[in-house]
């Protein structure tokens, strides 16, 4: 699928790429509107369709992705709550085979994610995916969300990658855009991002639902 001479770094998305992304989509579209409609005494119909309100709004913005935004917005605890689910918190089963490959390979491995500090300090005390990292940069400490060219731009110089020689991992097709329009030189989609609903079909990329199938040419 790619000539691997031709990369030096990877640079990984986190939930829905190395992680499975059920914890996220389980807390965000029903922990969340189950824990409105308890305190407020809405119906569940009405606590999920202002919390779908809620999230479209500020979507593919930073405060999409921002726990403190959400705290304040939904006046929720929502790092307290995404403790009450930390046995959700999974790897991908075909993540850490990867990612020693890849550090097999001479390649270099960065998390990139929109995900804010404090849920990425959690899934990291919960899982095993920080021993498999060289690297990571939360679009908070940039300012910017993936989705913004000026994120490219300040991971590029924060570690003074060659953006031609990377290739870059995500379950978004826009975000995966995002990077092919600021210059990184090879895309991949991970199509079964959630372990409990149907594959996702890229239409632009190219896009694999285990990483294993990579392994023999990563290797050889």
């Amino acid at each position: 699928m790619f000539d691997w001479k031709t990369i030096d770094t990877v640079l990984l998305d986190m939930d829905g790429t190395l992680l499975d992304l059920h914890f996220d989509n389980h807390f965000w579209l029903s922990l969340v509107p189950q824990e409105l409609s308890r305190q407020r005494g809405l119906s569940q119909d009405q606590a999920h369709k202002l919390v779908v309100e809620s999230y479209s709004k500020v979507a593919g913005t930073l405060n999409w992705y921002c726990i403190d935004y959400w705290q304040a917005e939904l006046q929720l605890d929502i790092m307290g709550l995404h403790r009450t689910l930390v046995d959700r918190i999974q790897l991908r089963q075909d993540s850490m085979p990867f990612l020693d490959a890849l550090k097999a390979a001479g390649k270099k491995r960065i998390l990139v994610t929109n995900a804010h500090p404090k849920s990425l300090a959690l899934k990291l005390e919960h899982t095993e995916l920080g021993s498999g990292l060289d690297a990571m940069i939360s679009s908070h400490e940039t300012g910017y969300p993936k989705e913004h060219p000026q994120f490219w731009q300040t991971l590029f110089k924060q570690f003074a990658l060659v953006p031609e020689r990377c290739l870059f991992i995500d379950d978004s097709e826009p975000i995966l855009n995002a990077a092919r329009l600021a210059g990184v030189g090879h895309q991949l989609g991970s199509s079964n991002p959630d372990s409990q609903k149907p594959a996702k079909t890229f239409n632009d990329f190219p896009a694999i639902s285990d990483y294993r199938v990579l392994l023999n040419d990563l290797t050889s």
